[in-house]
């Protein structure tokens, strides 16, 4: 099992993003009123993000967080929302696909379970990772949020292992290996900052010798 953002995916500086759509809408704001309105945004979705567990709780969860987007940057709402989703791009770190393709060579089953809403296939596969995995669990789906046992849980389900068969990858001390310990699965930290503690990996590229 493996974590997305941070292990799979990063998120591409929105900030900037954000100003150039709203610019293409007649639109201006400061870079600093950006990262300031998206910095809120992204706090609101982070709690709530349980919520978007299906499409249409999807769409209104996107619609409360452009209510917060407009609200700190003094703007409707409905003119945010868009530029705000266009705002918000994933890129697969470069060690991604190629350490997936080598486990999916060696028929090691890989599912994807992340603290994420119901997006996270779509996500995924725009980040051209969609053709490397078994399953997807999304902490939305699940019902409960990493350190939770349940995303795990269900982890295990799709790969069709036990727990004493399976470790799971991310980058949070907290999250991934506190949550796998609670599902009885063995954790591995990733730390692409460097300073890796033993037991660690700084890269995917190390996980072929893992499993």
């Amino acid at each position: 099992m493996i974590d997305a953002l941070g292990t799979l995916v990063a998120l591409e500086p929105p900030a900037p993003r954000l100003r150039e759509a709203l610019a293409a809408e007649g639109l201006e704001v400061t870079l600093a009123d950006a990262r300031r309105a998206l910095a809120a945004e992204i706090s609101f979705y982070l709690e709530h993000h349980l919520e978007g567990h299906d499409a249409a709780a999807l769409e209104d969860l996107r619609d409360r967080c452009a209510a917060v987007l407009g609200t700190e940057l003094g703007l409707d709402p409905s003119r945010v929302r868009a530029p705000m989703l266009r705002a918000l791009r994933f890129r697969a770190f470069e060690d991604a696909e190629p350490a997936l393709a080598e486990l999916r060579s060696r028929r090691v089953a890989v599912v994807v379970v992340s603290n994420w809403d119901c997006s996270l296939p779509e996500v995924l596969a725009a980040a051209g990772l969609a053709t490397l995995f078994d399953g997807v669990v999304s902490s939305a789906r699940a019902g409960a949020a990493k350190p939770s046992a349940a995303p795990f849980q269900r982890g295990l389900e799709l790969a069709g292992v036990t727990a004493d068969q399976a470790l799971h990858v991310g980058d949070s001390p907290e999250n991934d290996l506190a949550g796998a310990r609670a599902a009885g699965v063995r954790g591995v930290l990733l730390t692409r900052q460097g300073g890796t503690p033993p037991g660690a990996i700084c890269s995917l590229a190390e996980l072929a010798h893992l499993t």
